[in-house]
């Protein structure tokens, strides 16, 4: 496991959310300061805002993807085109160890398991149940893959 990694599931373990965790250790490689890339990410946990839709490992590493081939310029199609063509890259990394980009799914959540906003405290039993230390590592292993 690489050193970008490492720090993605040490992040998550000290509380962070799931795209906060794969965002800022990475962002640091592009210039942004991890207190910064802290904030940018931390709507995008529990699958965009707790909502349970994309996973935010996904969302995290999407961004990472961002600061490096992200347009800059609105008429800029092929930054556009080759940042959309890099994401769909780690998204299909991603699934070769996970059925689906769906966090609620990955979680095998029921209907009304997952409308409750508040994040649930860290202990043992929810690293039992929730595979989310292993999805920021896969969602980071694909972002070291493809970008480095």
């Amino acid at each position: 496991m690489s050193a970008r990694v490492e720090k993605a599931v040490e992040l998550f373990k000290s509380g962070f959310n799931c795209s906060q965790a794969v965002f800022a250790a990475f962002a640091p490689e592009f210039g942004m300061d991890e207190e910064t890339a802290l904030k940018v990410s931390a709507g995008l946990g529990g699958g965009v805002g707790r909502s349970r839709e994309v996973c935010g490992a996904v969302c995290g590493a999407s961004m990472v993807v961002g600061l490096k081939y992200g347009a800059t310029k609105g008429e800029d199609a092929e930054a556009k085109a080759k940042c959309y063509a890099v994401v769909q890259e780690i998204i299909a990394e991603f699934k070769k160890t996970n059925p689906t980009i769906i966090c609620r799914e990955l979680l095998s959540l029921g209907e009304g398991e997952f409308t409750n906003p508040n994040p649930e405290a860290r202990t043992e039993q929810y690293y039992k149940k929730r595979p989310c230390v292993q999805l920021v590592e896969d969602a980071a292993s694909a972002v070291e893959k493809i970008l480095f």
